[in-house]
């Protein structure tokens, strides 16, 4: 099974901008991990259009289980963020050369609100959005 993000979805609502949220970290530095997932729940749950771009160490996060075993003191555990950002029509995009380069194909299963994405969507992504850096 082959997890593509789909285009149309995002595309629907003309009137809201696409926020997109990098995030390169995962068990390496979980409150890297952590603080992008807070702002783009945040904006899903309040309407937007919000999309967490996982890039190298972060791509680990499309694995079943691995947002589990991130949290912080005094910060909202991963795994409830992430349900809350799919939860409000958020997504999880995992780059698919980062996702390939530690074997996560597509082929299994992934975390729910997680696709392999290109890096011709995300570029398209960021001509029709704006990237919100927090690090």
């Amino acid at each position: 099974m082959h997890h593509r993000a789909d285009l149309r979805r995002l595309d629907d609502d003309p009137v809201s901008e696409l926020l997109l949220f990098p995030c390169s970290h995962a068990e390496d530095d979980p409150e890297r991990a952590i603080v992008p997932f807070i702002a783009a729940a945040t904006a899903a749950v309040s309407g937007q259009r919000a999309v967490v771009v996982c890039t190298v160490e972060a791509a680990n996060l499309g694995i079943p289980g691995v947002v589990d075993r991130i949290e912080v003191d005094g910060m909202p555990p991963l795994a409830d963020l992430a349900r809350q950002l799919v939860a409000g029509g958020g997504e999880i995009w995992l780059c698919s050369a980062c996702a390939t380069k530690r074997g996560i194909t597509g082929d299994q299963e992934l975390l729910a609100g997680a696709t392999i994405v290109g890096a011709a969507r995300i570029v398209e992504a960021l001509t029709e959005g704006r990237a919100i850096t927090l690090a």
